[in-house]
């Protein structure tokens, strides 16, 4: 029997080794890579494909590797499954097939000596595809394992992988006999064999009960009404072939009741024709292939590949999106005269594996049943994002792929026209797009034109593999025929893990209540909602009570647009790898202080504080115009490297910056109006609560924390008083109506995991909150004191804390942790006035109810668990009326009494709360766990810890500790010296004894783990695994031709510019009378800079031509996490030091480090000082000589374009001399360039882990 969860571990280790093999194959041999850049070059010029030759490369031998072991295991399940006589690749020792296969090897090679594995495996490959059925599936014209094969050796490797007995059964490993035919476990190798493969293309496996569900509500209906005979049904996005296989079991059946004494080959024949499928991803079209052919010849009761039919298979690989004809939703023709229709045929561009008449004859007919679980990702690629847009009215902002995906599934169902009925549509999609602004125009202009039949909310439910929140459509193509449409509205998500999904109790409710209208449960309530309400943005489909609640808060109020000036994004980098660091990272690479600015992320806007250690490069003047590029300067060459990723980054419209002609050293949006006055409510884009906080000035934003701007002459009050009612839980609730669910975590089957509602995040967009209800006499007055305790809590945080006393001690840590938490007390029972008095003000209250103006003398505390939502909360747990998390996941007690020391007037407010929330349905629907402030900071003793971590990084890293001065030149230094440098500093001592927590600790371990976390090697080949090193190497390409851009700039310049210059003053003289005024010098200034930049542009356009965006680095591309955090998807080096491992003295045996703040001539001079050191004082050999010399050599290209001007003090060009140096010293040791390039660490087998500081 197949084992596959093994199966799919040993293949994904194979896999990665086929993968090297092929990537050396197209190194070696010209002609592979000659092919692979023609067809990367044809997908360009298609305008599929903007990824670097090197990315997309990438994905092309993936998928080779795969098919290489997919057509292994294809023959595997054949040979195993006795449908051939003779085997290829296995069999079970027992049936003596093991032996055949090793008999029919050894025959091969005696008619064939001077073939290899590989020829042996292609031939086998060839043989099964002249059997009946499996040409397909070993096409030499698209099959990936013909045109790019593997080694000799890793043929070899993957024949006798499957030849593998296990030694302790003598069993065969993989054994892939099922009497069942089941093929289920291609699906789990279709998802994860390449976790590459599964992000590039979203691979998700649809469970069988959300196909079946689907298939009940669209196929089984048009079978009824156009009849088995006719009826069509296709899956545009088919994955491992699920819905295909459903919808042919059921065809299969429909033939078999109607004709029973039919051909049995026939009635398959039939039902495979009525089925079809296209994916973009080649080894998902294969399995879907093999499995709907497995299916055809167990329905057909073959037994043997010889007697079987040549069964024909409509599933091909190709762009459901943009091959085949585009059928215009006919009822809204003018709508989609703006996106660009393809030609009757489609896309004439395919890819090598593609088979373009297939997949144009496929989508070029309509269907009756379109059903599928389309991707819902983001296109990452340029071009085929932009050809999208083109192509899709849908297509807005940043689209996910969902809203596409809707609009092709309609097109491609028969339309109501000449007396036709129309085609049914089923899909499970992201409900992303229901209030993502994205989504606004599929749901204003596309979905109102098309008969939407149902709208199944699904967030809540228990779905394996869907960790993002869906919904399930059904409709018609044809004009809306009702006035309302089937609703099934999601109240409360799976409260646990069902041991089986399909029987999970929201799934459950759904199918047992989607067609009883007006049914509720603990779970879902069913409505026909009125149609009106899905063409306006965003939907709210919210049951058990939340919609009228909604209306109720919004009544005949004022709305936030007619008090706000302005909503949303104040600024956003395009690239926060590059802009965004520590403050003490920008200041050791040399930033201008004055654009060093604190820089707030919505995920540090919490409970009326911005709080956080994050800071941005801003490279804006005080009246907010941006500086002028000054490339020598030191943030200049900072930035140099990003040059491309920063001019290659991609607007809402599709434009990069460098085709909208950016200054590519600024931010890709900054918006001056919102930095003008400095008042501002900045919130939180994403968060499970709301989280808004008023700022006076000073800071810069992230586009994750958008800005509200008041009207101009609004005074602080108006603000607070706004601030207020956006964080009252009464607001949380109309938010969470309106916003877009995102969903929290996912279990180990990748199913979303909502036991609690209170943990899933939330999108809270500008536009949506324009129509935030305001009411009068907003509570000013406690949101005062609330942003008051908010700002004192940032003082006294461990970090701050630590700046601001002088000499810290254990006690006056310990006294501002409880100044902490009685602030924090008193911050939670004010908010409790502020939920409370907002419910007065959004009319919740009866004018008799007073439980919302309490008046006590001394502020009252309130401890987490100890607010009356929270004691109704633990009541009803106590008598198992509910399960929560919300206690442990906050670290508070439940308690189900009101604390007996609270005041008497206070304990009876609390008494009557309590049963209002019990008893009221509109305050007991708000006062939950999800609507209420969770105060969920991070623990005292984690922020002690890291701000004494930081304190003591910073004190290391004192001028004083790394001279760079002409007495006094950089040197490197080992992390003992180090130490003994800080031995005498009493202060620090004092601080590293705070972080150790006790006074004898080892001082020199306590550095070198301190540094270790912050160092980052020298050398790429100690910092990258293979996959950086290759993207490395693309990165160097990159720079080369920036370096060729930079040289014609200046060339240009000094060719022309005084010549110019000159021409330019004639003419100023003839138009200006003159040319020293202002006007006329200002004019030529202005001639001169264009006429420059047009020539520049001219020439690099001409002679480098345009350069591809290198692309970003992941943690795997890291050999150690610690580089990954410090670096980032740019390799942006944010790191206190740089490291030689494996340079250390013999009689330290410490690191041995650099300081980063050092430029790269200061790098060098401490560099070669060490090697002549080590090779004059200590005596090293050239073996241990080279990774010095190699380190010196990564610094050359940076000094010949940094500090290539004549030195005043040695009178050299010390690029030209660090060349000279490092060529010299290789010869000297016996080593060419090369070799120093070629430098690799030896492998040690052995690891010791660090001890901790004790």
């Amino acid at each position: 029997m197949i084992n596959a969860p093994q199966l799919l571990s040993d293949l994904t280790k194979l896999l990665k080794r086929l993968e090297g093999d092929l990537r050396q194959r197209i190194h070696e041999v010209p002609e592979l890579k000659i092919s692979l850049q023609a067809e990367w070059q044809a997908a360009r010029d298609a305008d599929r494909s903007a990824e670097t030759f090197e990315t997309w490369a990438d994905q092309v031998i993936i998928q080779a590797g795969v098919h290489w072991l997919l057509s292994c295991v294809f023959l595997r399940f054949i040979e195993d499954n006795q449908l051939v006589d003779r085997p290829w690749l296995g069999g079970t020792p027992e049936s003596g097939r093991l032996a055949l296969v090793r008999d029919r090897h050894e025959a091969y090679f005696q008619a064939h000596p001077l073939e290899t594995d590989r020829d042996y495996l292609l031939s086998a490959f060839r043989e099964a595809g002249a059997l009946p059925g499996l040409h397909t599936f070993f096409d030499e014209d698209h099959n990936p394992a013909f045109r790019i094969g593997i080694s000799g050796d890793a043929a070899m490797a993957l024949r006798q992988f499957w030849q593998q007995v296990d030694p302790n059964t003598g069993s065969l490993l993989h054994d892939f006999t099922d009497p069942a035919w089941n093929t289920r476990f291609l699906g789990d190798l279709y998802q994860d064999l390449s976790e590459a493969t599964r992000k590039r293309y979203a691979l998700l496996q649809t469970p069988e009960f959300v196909e079946e569900f689907i298939l009940d509500r669209t196929l089984t209906p048009a079978i009824r009404e156009f009849g088995f005979r006719e009826v069509r049904m296709i899956d545009p996005t088919c994955g491992s072939g699920h819905f295909l296989l459903g919808g042919f079991h059921r065809l299969l059946a429909e033939w078999q009741r109607n004709e029973p004494g039919r051909n049995p080959v026939d009635l398959v024949q039939k039902s495979l024709d009525a089925v079809a499928g296209v994916d973009l991803n080649p080894f998902a079209v294969a399995i879907s292939r093999f499995r709907l052919f497995v299916a055809a010849l167990q329905a057909s009761g073959v037994q043997h590949l010889a007697n079987a039919h040549d069964f024909k298979v409509s599933v091909s690989i190709g762009d459901s999106l943009l091959h085949g004809t585009r059928f215009a939703l006919k009822m809204s023709q003018d709508l989609f005269d703006a996106a660009e229709s393809h030609a009757e045929s489609g896309l004439a561009h395919a890819y090598a594996s593609e088979d373009l008449s297939e997949v144009q004859r496929i989508l070029g007919r309509q269907y009756h049943a379109v059903v599928g679980n389309p991707p819902y990702i983001v296109v990452k690629d340029k071009a085929l994002n932009a050809a999208y847009r083109r192509q899709y009215a849908s297509c807005h902002m940043k689209y996910s792929l969902g809203a596409p995906f809707t609009e092709r599934f309609f097109e491609l169902a028969v339309s109501a026209a000449d007396g036709c009925n129309a085609g049914y549509v089923g899909l499970i999609t992201a409900n992303s797009f229901m209030k993502r602004e994205f989504g606004s125009k599929l749901i204003k202009q596309v979905l109102p034109r098309l008969d939407l039949t149902h709208v199944v909310d699904t967030s809540g439910a228990y779905i394996p593999g869907h960790g993002t929140p869906t919904v399930i459509l059904f409709g018609r193509h044809r004009p809306p025929v009702d006035e309302r449409v089937r609703t099934v509205m999601g109240t409360k998500g799976e409260p646990g893990t069902p041991n089986e999904p399909a029987q999970g109790l929201v799934w459950s409710a759904i199918l047992g209540q989607i067609d009883r209208v007006g049914s509720e449960s603990d779970f879902v309530s069913v409505a026909d909602t009125p149609r009106a309400t899905f063409g306006r943005h965003p939907w709210s489909i919210g049951g058990g009570g939340a919609a009228e609640v909604k209306e109720q808060l919004e009544g005949t109020r004022s709305t936030m647009s007619e008090v706000a000036e302005s909503i949303g994004f104040a600024s956003f980098t395009g690239t926060d790898d590059v802009f965004s660091a520590s403050a003490s990272a920008f200041r050791r690479k040399g930033f201008p202080e004055k654009a060093i600015r604190s820089f707030v992320l919505g995920d540090a806007v919490r409970d009326y504080q911005t709080g956080s250690d994050d800071f941005a490069f801003a490279p804006y003047h005080e009246d907010l115009s941006p500086f002028s590029l000054e490339r020598e300067s030191q943030w200049g060459r900072a930035m140099w490297p990003y040059r491309a990723s920063l001019e290659g980054v991609v607007s809402f419209a599709g434009k990069t910056r460098k085709e909208c002609g950016d200054q590519w050293w600024t931010w890709y949006r900054w918006v001056p109006s919102k930095y003008r006055d400095p008042l501002a409510i900045t919130f939180a884009f994403v968060a499970t609560h709301n989280h808004f906080v008023l700022v006076r000035g000073g800071k810069v934003f992230k586009q994750s924390a958008p800005v509200i701007k008041l009207r101009d002459n609004s005074n602080e009050a108006q603000y607070l008083g706004l601030l207020g009612l956006l964080n009252s839980s009464a607001a949380c609730f109309w938010l969470k109506q309106i916003f877009h669910n995102k969903g929290s975590t996912v279990d180990q089957h990748g199913a979303r995991q909502r036991t609690d509602a209170f943990e899933d995040f939330y999108e809270f967009t500008s536009t949506g909150l324009k129509n935030f209800p305001v009411p009068v006499d907003p509570p000013v007055d406690i949101a005062s004191r609330l942003d008051a305790l908010g700002t004192s809590l940032i003082s006294i945080r461990p970090g701050n804390f630590l700046t601001n006393t002088l000499q810290p001690t254990r006690a006056s840590l310990d006294q501002a942790r409880n100044r902490a938490s009685q602030q924090r007390r008193q911050m939670i029972a004010l908010q409790e006035e502020l939920d409370w008095r907002c419910y007065r003000l959004y009319g919740l209250l009866s004018t008799d109810v007073a439980v919302d103006d309490v008046y006590l003398s001394d502020p009252v505390e309130v401890a987490l668990g100890e607010r009356p939502f929270e004691i109704v909360l633990a009541r009803r747990v106590a008598a198992g009326r509910e399960q929560t998390t919300w206690f442990e996941r906050h670290g508070s007690t439940p308690i189900t009494e009101i604390p007996a020391h609270w005041p008497e007037n206070y304990r009876r407010v609390v008494a009557r709360r309590i049963e209002l929330i019990e008893h009221d349905k509109s305050i007991g629907l708000i006062e939950r766990p999800e609507f209420k402030r969770r105060w969920n900071s991070p623990r005292w003793e984690d922020q002690e810890q890291a701000a004494l971590r930081d304190w003591l990084l910073a004190r290391l890293e004192a001028p004083a500790l790394w001279p760079a001065i002409a007495n006094q030149p950089p040197q490197l230094c080992s992390t003992t010296r180090l130490a003994d440098a800080v031995l005498r500093d009493e202060e620090f001592m004092q601080i590293a004894s705070l972080y150790a927590g006790h006074a004898d600790f080892d001082l020199p371990q306590l550095i070198a783990e301190l540094v270790a976390e912050e160092a980052v090697p020298a050398l790429p080949v100690q910092r990258y695994t293979d996959t950086g090193l290759r993207k490395r190497v693309q990165w160097q390409d990159t720079w080369v031709l920036q370096r060729r851009e930079d040289a014609i700039d200046a060339q240009v310049v000094a060719d022309n510019a005084d010549s110019w210059r000159a021409e330019f003053a004639d003419s100023a003289r003839t138009s200006f009378g003159s040319d020293t005024t202002e006007e006329a010098r200002a004019w030529i200034e202005k001639k001169l800079a264009d006429e420059i930049k047009r020539r520049q542009d001219e020439r690099k356009a001409n002679e480098v031509g345009t350069i591809p965006v290198p692309p970003k680095y992941q943690n795997k591309d890291f050999l150690r996490s610690d580089f990954w955090r410090l670096r980032g998807g740019l390799d942006v080096p944010k790191e206190r030091w740089i490291s030689y491992p494996g340079c250390e003295r013999g009689s330290d045996g410490s690191l041995v480090i650099a300081w980063a703040g050092w430029n790269h001539l200061q790098q060098a001079t401490a560099l070669a000082g060490y090697y002549m050191d080590m090779k004059d004082s200590e005596g090293w050999d050239s073996t241990r000589l080279q990774p010095l010399l190699a380190s010196l050599l990564e610094l050359v290209p940076l000094l010949e374009q940094w500090h290539n001007e004549l030195d005043p003090v040695f009178g050299e060009r010390m690029g030209d001399y660090y060349r000279g140096f490092v060529s010299q010293e290789a010869r000297e040791i016996g080593f060419t360039l090369d070799d120093l390039r070629a430098w690799k660490p030896v492998v040690t087998t052995a690891k010791r882990g660090r001890r901790k500081v004790a």
